[in-house]
C-alpha cells in the first residue's frame, strides 16, 4: 500500500492532502474552525468531514505534522501511547502548535484504528546539530531541568529543499553543502551539510532568529526584563507582544512581505525600515553559515516569500560578491530555479517547497 493521508492541524484549521506514492489523489483545507461561519465546530468535526469525504481504502498510514519533539525524537515515529505521553510533556516548548496536532492525532487514531499513525517532526532533522550548536551559555542544571537548548523548526522543509538543491545541480546529497532560508510568515535559515543540519536559526521555540510575519526573531533577552520591570508589562503581554504582534507586524502593522513591499514602493519610511531589517538579518545568518559550512554549493531560497519576492532574494544577497554570491537581476525576477550568475562560485536557487510530500515520505520510511 503506498496511499498516505498527511494531516497538518493548525489552531484554526485543518489542511489535509491524500498521496498515492509521490502523486497527490487530492488535497484541501477545513478552516475557521469554531468560528460561526466556519468550516466545523471544533477539530474532531473538521477531520470527521475529511475522512468522511474521501476514498481512504488501501491507506498505509495517516503521517501528522508535530512541530516540536523536544529531545525525544530524532526521525518520524509510528505513534503509541508513549509516543503521545512524549508529545504532550514538551507542550510548554510550542504551546500554540503541539495541542492542535495532539488533536489531530487522537481524532485520527479513534476513525482508523486499523491504520497506522505516524508523526513526522519539524525538530528531529536538526538532531544532527552538535552540541556546540545547540548549547545556550546558561547555568547547565537548569538547562538541563528544563529542557532549554536550540531545537530548530521547519526541518522537513529544510531536508525536503537541501535535497532538491542538490538534484537541480547535479550534486549527490551527501557532497552537498547548501543554506536553505524558510522564508514565509515563519522564517528560518538552516546550514545543511551531506543531508545533515548542522546549525538552524530557530531555537527551543519557533520564536529565535530572523524576522518573521509577527515574530520578532532576535532580541536582547535585556528587552523582556526592562518591559516587565521598568514598563510595568506582565509577562504574558511581553510573550504576546513578541510572537504576535513584532516582526513585520510590530514595525508596520502589516505581516504580509506584499503589503510591505509595496508600502515601501509608495515611499513608506516605517516600510523601507521593516524590509530593510528583514534581509539584513537574512544577511546575517547566511555570513554566519558561509563559516560555519567553511564552502557552500548553494543559497537556496523557499516558502512564500522565499519563491516569490525577487526584492527579497535581491537585497538579502546584495554586496556579497567578495563571497562568491551574486544575484542576476533578469533570472531573479523571472523565479528561475538558478537566478545567479553562470559560472558563480556559489549557486543562488529558488525551489518550491513541498512539506506534504516530504511528511508522506518520511512517513512511509517510519513504517519500514
Amino acid at each position: 500500500m503506498t496511499r498516505i493521508l498527511v494531516l497538518n492541524t493548525g489552531s484554526s484549521s485543518v489542511k489535509f492532502r491524500l498521496f498515492d506514492g509521490s502523486d497527490t489523489v487530492t488535497k484541501g483545507l477545513v478552516e475557521r474552525i469554531g468560528e460561526p461561519d466556519g468550516g466545523a465546530r471544533d477539530h474532531a468535526a473538521a477531520l470527521r468531514r475529511i475522512m468522511d469525504e474521501l476514498e481512504l481504502g488501501g491507506l498505509a498510514a495517516v503521517g501528522h505534522r508535530v512541530v516540536h519533539g523536544g529531545g525525544a525524537f530524532d526521525k518520524a515515529t509510528v505513534i503509541d501511547d508513549q509516543v503521545v505521553a512524549a508529545i504532550e510533556a514538551v507542550v510548554p516548548l510550542a504551546p500554540l502548535h503541539n495541542p492542535p496536532a495532539l488533536t489531530g492525532i487522537a481524532v485520527a487514531r479513534k476513525l482508523l484504528p486499523e491504520v497506522p499513525q505516524v508523526a513526522v517532526f519539524d525538530t528531529a532533522f536538526h538532531a544532527t546539530i552538535p552540541p556546540e550548536g545547540i548549547t545556550y551559555a546558561i547555568d547547565a542544571t537548569l538547562a538541563q531541568r528544563w529542557g532549554i537548548r536550540r531545537y530548530g523548526m521547519h526541518g522537513t522543509s529544510h531536508a525536503y529543499v537541501a535535497r532538491q538543491t542538490a538534484a537541480l545541480l547535479g550534486i549527490a546529497p551527501e557532497d552537498a553543502k547548501v543554506i536553505t532560508l524558510h522564508l514565509g510568515n515563519g522564517a528560518s535559515a538552516c546550514a545543511v551539510e551531506g543531508g545533515r543540519s548542522i546549525a538552524t536559526s530557530m531555537g527551543m521555540s519557533p520564536l529565535q532568529g530572523l524576522v518573521m510575519g509577527t515574530r520578532s526573531g532576535d532580541v536582547d533577552p535585556a528587552v523582556i526584563f526592562h518591559l516587565h520591570r521598568t514598563a510595568g508589562l506582565p509577562i504574558e503581554e511581553i510573550e504576546n507582544s513578541l510572537t504576535r504582534f513584532a516582526g513585520l507586524r510590530g514595525l508596520t502593522g502589516d505581516n504580509d512581505m506584499r503589503k510591505v513591499e509595496s508600502r515601501r514602493a509608495a515611499g513608506d519610511p516605517a516600510a523601507a525600515l521593516a524590509f530593510d531589517v528583514y534581509c539584513r538579518r537574512i544577511k546575517e545568518y547566511v555570513g554566519s553559515y558561509l563559516a560555519v559550512l567553511g564552502r557552500v554549493d548553494a543559497i537556496t531560497f523557499t516558502a512564500g516569500v522565499g519563491e516569490n519576492s525577487p526584492p527579497v532574494r535581491a537585497a538579502a544577497l546584495a554586496g556579497l560578491t567578495a563571497l562568491g554570491i551574486a544575484v542576476d537581476q533578469d533570472r531573479n525576477e523571472a523565479g528561475a530555479p538558478i537566478i545567479s550568475p553562470d559560472g558563480a562560485p556559489i549557486a543562488v536557487c529558488v525551489v518550491p517547497t513541498d512539506e506534504e510530500l516530504e511528511i508522506a515520505t518520511q512517513s512511509r520510511a517510519a513504517l519500514s
